[in-house]
């Protein structure tokens, strides 16, 4: 953001009117004139306290005993009705802001998911970074400081039509010179300070979040890092981060230093200007003393409140920065799901559902259709039978895989597939869920009733049989990733398999971890699969892999090369390739 200016409250509404305008706008109007009610009540009496304050110190100047006490009968009163009514204006606000934050949350973590966005995000390497933070922080921050904006913008011209009156019938001129020195005082604020405070807190959000997305990664990854010894490295990338966020505070604070100077500055005038205006016709006793009173509490409160730029001008731009972080993200989103429904300008592959899984006249891109992967591919996978795909680093691989997932469309020609119900998917890295050892057993399909008994079988026959006594029981919540190694991983992600039993079965080296007598077991397990079901065919599966031994448990192979070619090979081919060699 190079300028502050009014495209931050452009921002701000694409933002905040599907929710007020959206299927929850009279549960949100309703709390909102609620809060507002509530606002008016604690300005009404806010100006009766203001007047019996000069009341008070003019009973005691005259020594008017029966008009003192009077009048701290009144203050009781307006205390017993102004402590309730504090308690219910916070809790409505507060309420509000949770039900808000609660929608746009979900608003947003549905357009994250919905087109796989969040994968999007990462494939395409757009500017978007830290899109956790954004849905957490920028969100919760959103909603929390926009009703505090408004209900002080609100409070502020209440303010300034209840006091303003009082104000007025003291001094005339004290009002004029008020409305002037607040307008200058707000244009001077923004145009000095508006465009680098915002730049800076903007850049403030990105380094914080940067420098904690490196602590982040090292925990997730810190074995690695211990194999390498990359302490020093990884502890100087940390200090170069922090040290980002460092300079950028220290810049941010001489701003701030400034911006103090000429607030505190500004701000000191409005408690003598009133006692120098009124001090005349108090001494020509045409007045009371407890005017000076009122009337500095009137021009005070009208002051600070049209003063509000002023005051809240740094919170103002921190508010911007994150405006702007959210309003990119929610753009990004927009622009995803635009592109998933107009489809159009480069090529796209073709997708077809059907009881089968084949691919016809297939030119794989990557997704900036910067390179081409595969060339003309067409190939049927028979049901019941397994197809392994084979061919050096980097040849597309995976990247078909990916294409036949639906994860990747940039190329052209058609992949015929069925239902994705149908389908699972086992990666190298397998996911491991947050939740129970029965969760990862049984996902993605969770929620299906399976007896303990059916899961033990399952592990043993993935030689984990001891695992759910390790960590006692099927219903014990871990940091799977972490307490796994990837062997483990490996062999959980084949029970999923052999639970789930899919129709269709894609493996991306799934068993690069194993070593050949256990990779042997699992995908003996996998085979007996496919032929389960009587006159139905069984699961029917397509591994990656670099293994030659991995031809044994398929029905054919299909070798890609690096200049885009292929070829089917049959595994009676490929294992004579591989007695020759050994010979």
């Amino acid at each position: 953001m190079d300028r502050f200016n009014f495209s931050v409250f452009q921002q701000f509404w694409t933002i905040a009117k599907s929710y007020w305008g959206g299927d929850e706008k009279w549960q949100a109007r309703g709390l909102l004139l609620g809060v507002v009610l509530f606002l008016l009540a604690y300005t009404g009496l806010s100006v009766l306290l203001n007047n019996k304050r000069g009341v008070l110190i003019s009973a005691l100047s005259a020594q008017d005993e029966p008009r003192f006490w009077q009048t701290v009968i009144i203050f009781i009163g307006v205390l017993v009705i102004y402590a309730p009514l504090l308690a219910g204006y916070t809790y409505l606000r507060d309420r509000l802001s949770l039900q808000w934050r609660r929608w746009l949350t979900h608003r947003f973590v549905e357009r994250y998911f919905a087109n796989r966005s969040y994968y999007n995000l990462q494939v395409f390497g757009t500017d978007i970074d830290n899109p956790d933070q954004r849905i957490a922080e920028d969100v919760r921050s959103f909603t929390q400081e926009s009703l505090t904006f408004l209900l002080v913008l609100v409070e502020s011209v209440l303010s300034v039509i209840a006091f303003s009156s009082v104000l007025w019938g003291i001094s005339r001129p004290l009002v004029f010179f008020l409305v002037l020195y607040a307008v200058v005082g707000t244009v001077v604020t923004t145009f000095v300070f508006g465009k680098p405070l915002v730049r800076l807190n903007f850049e403030q959000l990105k380094k914080e979040a940067n420098f904690r997305f490196s602590l982040v990664r090292i925990r997730e990854n810190a074995e690695s890092i211990a194999f390498y010894r990359g302490e020093e490295r990884e502890s100087n990338q940390v200090y170069d981060r922090f040290q980002a966020v460092f300079d950028n505070v220290k810049r941010l604070l001489v701003w701030e230093l400034n911006l103090n100077i000429l607030t505190n500055a500004y701000e000191f005038i409005p408690f003598i200007l009133p006692a120098l205006v009124v001090a005349p016709a108090i001494f020509a006793g045409e007045m009371e003393v407890g005017k000076v009173s009122e009337a500095q509490g009137a021009f005070v409160r009208v002051f600070f409140s049209l003063n509000v730029v002023v005051a809240r001008f740094q919170a103002l731009t921190t508010f911007g920065a994150g405006i702007n972080r959210l309003y990119t993200f929610a753009a990004f989103l927009e622009e995803v799901e635009a592109q998933t429904d107009s489809g159009v300008e480069q090529p796209k592959i073709q997708t077809v559902t059907d009881d089968r899984l084949a691919v016809e006249h297939l030119t794989l891109q990557t997704p900036n259709y910067q390179r081409t992967l595969v060339d003309d591919l067409s190939i049927e996978l028979p049901a019941g039978t397994g197809l392994l795909v084979m061919g050096a680093s980097g040849c597309g691989k995976s990247s078909l895989l990916r294409a036949i997932a639906g994860l990747w469309n940039s190329g052209k020609g058609t992949i015929v597939r069925p239902e994705p119900e149908e389908m699972l998917f086992l990666p190298q890295r397998p996911y491991m869920v947050l939740g129970t050892l029965r969760d990862q057993l049984l996902y993605p399909n969770t929620d299906r009733s399976v007896t303990d008994e059916q899961l033990k079988q399952v592990l043993e026959q993935v030689n984990l049989a001891e695992i759910d006594d390790r960590f006692d029981g099927f219903d014990t919540e871990q940091d799977w990733a972490d307490v796994l190694s990837l062997g483990e991983q490996q062999r959980l992600s084949f029970a999923r398999l052999l639970l789930n039993k899919p129709k269709y079965a894609i493996l991306d080296e799934a068993t690069s971890a194993l070593d050949l007598d256990n990779e042997e077991k699992l995908y003996q397990h996998l085979k007996a699969l496919q032929g389960n079901s009587g006159d139905e065919p069984g699961t029917t599966f397509l591994s990656v892999g670099h293994r030659a031994t991995l031809a044994n448990y398929h029905q054919s192979v299909l070798r890609l090369g690096v200049d885009r070619s292929w070829k089917i090979e049959d595994t009676a081919i490929e294992q004579g390739k591989e007695l020759s060699e050994l010979s």
